[in-house]
């Protein structure tokens, strides 16, 4: 499944990026989707930066989908590369249920359009029904679909709030 937002933020480029890589525990109070944002990594070299980011969304998990999912899907690690001399994030999600089955990556870029920021996002998720374990093998197909969905309808508003969150941030920042 193909994820894809782009959101216009009314701010400089370096700002932008700066703030979304640099204060992204500030934004958690603009995403009503996400609970909390803890770092777990940081680390720099070559002028690359790598973040280790784990996420607690809200919400609840629907009715239909309660017997194949638990809580652990509302939590999950950011593996994030920043290059700021590309103005990119590439990202990994890695969930903490059905960790072999789901492979979640994209990559977002800071793209400046005037005085304004364009935060394009792109990614893909996939999941491997051959990789869900303790199911049997007629309904790993149906489970697949139905944490596919789960998650798309978390991270595509996700991305969006961040970028509303970006601009929220600096609004009362006085940038």
């Amino acid at each position: 499944m193909k994820i894809s937002t782009d959101n216009r933020v009314p701010f400089p480029r370096q700002i932008v990026y700066t703030t979304y890589r640099d204060k992204i525990t500030e934004l958690v109070r603009y995403v009503p989707d996400i609970r909390t944002i803890n770092v777990k990594s940081r680390r720099e070299a070559d002028n690359i930066i790598y973040i280790v980011n784990e996420w607690h969304g809200g919400g609840e998990i629907p009715l239909a989908a309660r017997a194949l999912l638990s809580n652990d899907m509302l939590s999950w690690l950011e593996h994030d590369v920043w290059d700021e001399s590309k103005f990119t994030l590439d990202w990994r999600l890695e969930t903490r249920a059905f960790t072999e089955a789901v492979s979640c990556i994209g990559k977002n870029t800071f793209i400046e359009d005037g005085d304004a920021t364009i935060i394009q996002s792109r990614g893909e998720l996939k999941i491997d029904p051959n990789q869900i374990h303790g199911a049997p093998a007629f309904l790993t197909g149906q489970i697949a679909r139905v944490v596919e969905d789960f998650l798309a309808a978390k991270i595509k508003p996700s991305l969006v709030q961040m970028s509303d969150g970006v601009r929220k941030y600096l609004e009362r920042a006085g940038n």
